[in-house]
């Protein structure tokens, strides 16, 4: 569904993000993880568009996106939240997944047009507030809503879009201990259409041991594991650069 080939951005002297090569299929959940300044948010930037590759491509189900910006690639099928929420403050909570039902029905963006020929679109922008737990907030304005509820608002959104790749960047960030399962339990739905694929950036362990069908690593912006969650977690690499434990350490413990 997804390729990334030799992706490549250098900031500068600075090479962000080396020669990345990484095929995501259909029905798996992925999770990128990395210690900080590891490269993740910059791959994720690089595969939606929001920043330019200095060398390598992008493939979407077999076609080349590379030259395309982050609203091609949007409507092309790239769903992505951010780690800030990404919403419409001033409109309501309704209105904000409306918007994304008409786009994805190519309805066009106007919120002011006589909606009695198009209830079917009002009836999906409620079908996904009830799934995203936010219908008794539909007239709220999303920006007086606390930070959980905003995350779920981007995630109904997406969920509107209806894309054939799902980005969540950190999408539990910020969120208190009773907000996380809500959105958790939002992925886990998702996880259950197999011809979506999901990538997921995310420092939690045991929220990527809960979720992940399989791992990638990055570090200092190059790939250094990929593989099933237990193998990729109690590799050496993994322990050393993202868990900070030594192998080593370890076994001298274990001998003592």
């Amino acid at each position: 569904m997804l390729e990334t080939q030799d992706l490549t951005v250098r900031f500068g002297g600075h090479v962000a993000v080396k020669a990345v090569s990484c095929a995501f299929a259909p029905g798996t959940l992925t999770a990128i993880v990395g210690p900080n300044g590891a490269g993740k948010t910059t791959y994720f930037n690089l595969i939606s568009g929001q920043i330019k590759a200095s060398a390598g491509r992008v493939r979407l189900g077999g076609q080349d996106i590379s030259e395309l910006g982050a609203p091609a690639r949007a409507k092309a099928g790239l769903g992505r939240a951010f780690q800030l929420t990404n919403l419409f403050p001033n409109l309501s909570v309704l209105e904000n997944v409306r918007l994304a039902v008409q786009a994805r029905a190519g309805a066009g963006l106007n919120l002011w047009r006589i909606w009695s020929d198009r209830r079917d679109l009002l009836q999906r922008a409620e079908e996904v507030l009830e799934l995203v737990a936010l219908a008794d907030k539909r007239d709220a304005l999303a920006a007086s809503l606390p930070h959980g509820d905003q995350r779920k608002l981007e995630v109904g959104i997406l969920m509107a879009l209806e894309p054939q790749v799902f980005m969540f960047d950190e999408p539990t960030a910020g969120m208190s201990v009773d907000e996380v399962p809500v959105i958790l339990n939002l992925i886990r739905r998702l996880k259950e259409d197999r011809s979506k694929t999901i990538l997921l950036v995310e420092h939690k362990m045991d929220v990527v041991r809960e979720l992940s069908d399989r791992i990638i690593v990055l570090h200092n912006g190059e790939l250094v594991a990929d593989g099933d969650p237990a193998t990729v977690i109690a590799s050496p690499v993994v322990q050393q650069a993202y868990l900070g434990v030594n192998p080593e350490d370890k076994e001298e413990e274990a001998s003592a």
